[in-house]
């Protein structure tokens, strides 16, 4: 889903003002999410283009970047045995 934003504008406030507050599964089991606007909480964690995770009120968004959940659920194995 493409996300317009304003230049100078951060990840997390284009995605909040496009109604977007799930962010993904985090590794505790809650859901990402915009908190603080900080940076302080860390709730906002993506990865953005695959790389590190990055807190999304502090990170400019720009053209044509591809976030996911930091912590994405991991799928078993089909055919496999615990």
């Amino acid at each position: 889903m493409a996300v317009p934003f304003h230049p100078g504008e951060t990840i997390a406030a284009a995605l909040l003002r496009c109604g977007v507050t799930d962010l993904g599964a985090g590794a505790t089991g809650l859901r990402g999410r915009y908190f603080c606007g900080i940076g302080t909480c860390q709730a906002c964690l993506v990865s953005v283009d695959g790389a590190s995770p990055v807190e999304a009120c502090l990170t400019p968004a720009r053209e044509g970047m591809h976030l996911a959940p930091v912590f994405a659920p991991v799928e078993p194995s089909q055919g496999s045995e615990p």
